[in-house]
């Protein structure tokens, strides 16, 4: 059963474990437990009925992140299948909050996902980036922000979105209008103390912070976007996202139907983990916890060499005996995400725990994969000059459901 706003309230000040959009922090430094989770937030688990449901529904087979549980939660993901099977589209509505120059794997993830999903269903796509939070958050400045997000917004289209069913927006350049509008109505319907308890805010942060969850609440919306759903206000959402991401949504799916809205559905994700160790999700401060759409070959062999935790034994007889403890090695869990091939991961995954591959060539087949998807990354995110992107934003603008 989906937990009420209050609730959530009530609960979030005994959890274990802290997961919100700006901190992910397990008990005593550990693991994040995934059950937990969705239990405290009252989600669904994923299960093979309906992956099972996607393949039969698209003709495709799933993708590598619903085969392995990369994407293990839903908000409704069985009704936004019920519609598409009645012959009713929806829209899909993912983002980014630019505050790096340059994103790591671990943001790519989402949008490696949402692709498979927009080309699956051939579907609507909107791009939201919020410059305007990464502005308060991270204490930049509203020029320095518009300039990452435009950066960001390079390596998006690198990803290969059907730029006929695509928009990408930055909250500095679009927020107005219909959307403006929507961000009221929802404001109007979240009290201030629903909102320290969903997102813990306290006297100390800034009114800006206590505002902007409409902003990001409203995508869900599809009058928000006149110019591309004009009269389709009962268009459905699917939202993919890192689980992190969901107390939004909570409020949102609370303040929807008050509106006459559809609540929007989820289909959400675990964390990419540090180089270092699956202790939470990638921090973009470390450099070396992180392989960088940037690094070159020579850099992403050297961080996954030096940096990446292996559950390899320290001698090569005791390894030979024992085999590696492959729930704490990040080259497997690495591969996990990205290696296609499903019978050679789970050779991998073998002969490793068996003790008959040693770290270092695990870490070689995960250096090669990784610079594959990379160098694959920088040619395309090289043919996105500042023309291009400029034409982008104006072909989109133009984009019609």
């Amino acid at each position: 059963m989906e937990k009420t706003v209050a609730t959530e309230e009530r609960e979030g000040e005994d959890a274990e474990q802290v997961v919100n959009p700006w901190q992910v922090s397990a008990k005593d430094g550990g693991k994040i437990d995934y059950d937990k989770l969705i239990v405290q937030f009252g989600c669904q688990r994923l299960d093979e009925g309906l992956i099972e449901r996607v393949q039969r529904l698209t003709g495709r087979p799933p993708h590598v992140f619903l085969r392995r549980g990369v994407f293990f939660a839903h908000r409704d993901f069985n009704e936004i299948l019920d519609a598409y099977e009645r012959g009713e589209k929806f829209y899909l509505y993912t983002g980014r909050g630019p505050s790096s120059e340059a994103l790591h794997l671990g943001h790519l993830i989402p949008f490696m996902f949402t692709k498979y999903l927009q080309d699956a269903f051939k579907v609507p796509l909107v791009i939201q980036l919020t410059d305007d939070e990464k502005c308060m958050w991270k204490n930049l400045s509203v020029e320095e922000s518009q300039r990452l997000a435009r950066e960001n917004a390079k390596d998006i289209i690198a990803c290969g979105f059907d730029i006929t069913r695509t928009f990408i927006f930055s909250d500095f350049d679009y927020v107005g209008g219909a959307f403006y509008k929507n961000m009221v109505k929802v404001a109007k319907c979240v009290t201030y103390n629903k909102v320290v308890g969903i997102f813990g805010f306290t006297g100390e942060d800034h009114i800006g912070k206590i505002s902007f969850p409409p902003v990001q609440a409203v995508p869900s919306f599809p009058s928000s976007f006149p110019h591309l759903f004009s009269g389709k206000d009962k268009l459905r959402c699917l939202i993919p996202c890192a689980i992190d991401q969901d107390p939004y949504f909570r409020m949102t799916r609370d303040v929807a139907p008050r509106l006459g809205y559809h609540k929007p559905a989820l289909i959400e994700s675990s964390f990419f983990p540090a180089l270092q160790g699956e202790t939470g999700k990638m921090s973009a401060s470390d450099p070396n916890s992180a392989i960088y759409v940037t690094d070159s070959g020579k850099d992403i062999g050297s961080k996954i060499r030096k940096y990446a935790f292996s559950g390899g034994q320290d001698s090569k007889e005791k390894h030979m005996k024992l085999g590696a403890n492959l729930e704490v090695d990040i080259p497997i869990k690495y591969l996990g995400f990205f290696l296609e091939d499903d019978a050679e991961l789970e050779h991998i995954r073998t002969e490793y725990g068996a003790g008959r591959l040693f770290t270092g060539q695990v870490k070689d087949r995960l250096i090669q994969v990784l610079t594959e998807i990379v160098e694959r990354h920088r040619r395309a995110r090289a043919a996105v000059t500042d023309e291009v992107l400029c034409l982008r934003l104006l072909m989109d603008m133009q984009y019609t459901c």
